[in-house]
């Protein structure tokens, strides 16, 4: 009676959870707070860090990053784009998937350039920041909005002076109330990475 008792509890608590991050503005609210200023930054330089990936295709994540890249390209302004991202350990290298991405949205592949080594986001920082360092102009810091906090701060503690330019990922899945409680654990995993990250002195 008292394991039934206490399932009991454990069950409604997380339907309360539930009921307030799906009522309430909780994800907004913490995007808000992480995502970093949506200034939109012109530069010569745009990074991208790579996400995820499928065995035969581009990831959900390295997908929408890509599709931003490109958008942002055809705006104008940008020479050189360094996209980061690993193999994700199904044999596929994220960053090469992404170029071919980009190359399909028609961005020249002259100007992308790879760093394929990196597994985690501080590997993308220490690895990009070799690639940058020989790259003169303003360097300009794609990715999701629920990774920016984590990312940016990778990148300045490798030694980057680099401008933060999120774009809205789980700010636009939110909308629909039905992806907001995973959008919740999204956040409060890249929450506890980034406490991670912290102790670590990473960021």
């Amino acid at each position: 009676m008292r394991l039934l008792s206490w399932l009991q509890r454990i069950f409604a608590g997380l339907g309360l959870c539930l009921a307030v991050v799906t009522l309430l503005p909780i994800d907004r609210l913490w995007l808000q707070a992480t995502s970093g200023p949506w200034n939109d930054p012109k530069g010569d330089i745009l990074v991208v860090l790579g996400g995820d990936s499928l065995p035969d295709m581009i990831g959900l994540s390295s997908y929408w990053r890509s599709v931003y890249a490109a958008r942002i390209w055809r705006e104008g302004g940008f020479s050189q784009i360094v996209v980061s991202g690993g193999q994700a350990g199904v044999g596929a290298v994220i960053a090469e998937q992404m170029r071919e991405f980009l190359v399909f949205r028609g961005v020249p592949a002259s100007v992308v350039l790879l760093e394929t080594q990196s597994r985690s986001t501080r590997e993308n920082a220490v690895y990009a920041a070799k690639l940058l360092s020989g790259m003169p102009g303003r360097k300009v810091l794609l990715t999701s909005d629920y990774h920016m906090f984590r990312a940016y701060r990778a990148f300045r503690k490798a030694g980057v002076q680099i401008e933060p330019r999120p774009f809205p990922d789980a700010a636009k899945r939110i909308e629909g109330w039905r992806h907001r409680w995973d959008v919740f654990l999204e956040l409060s995993t890249e929450g506890a990475k980034s406490i991670y990250y912290y102790g670590r002195g990473w960021i």
